[in-house]
């Protein structure tokens, strides 16, 4: 393996899911507000799932989005 490669990797993979994530939320946010579901105001429960098939990986992570 080379070290070098795998980490890159990883951290290629990771900024790719933070960025469109990033995007998503805010999209889906706004799409609230402006609908009147959200007042802006709110803590919204979030969770996100890794899943490694091929390594027998599927690790939840769960936080809070704040809004306020």
């Amino acid at each position: 393996m080379d070290q070098e490669t795998f980490n890159l990797s990883i951290r290629k993979f990771l900024k790719m899911v933070g960025v469109n994530s990033q995007r998503e939320i805010e999209q889906a946010v706004q799409k609230a507000l402006d609908s009147g579901r959200l007042r802006g105001d709110e803590s919204l429960p979030a969770k996100v799932t890794l899943e490694i098939p091929a390594l027998g990986v599927k690790i939840p992570f769960d936080a809070e989005i704040k809004l306020k």
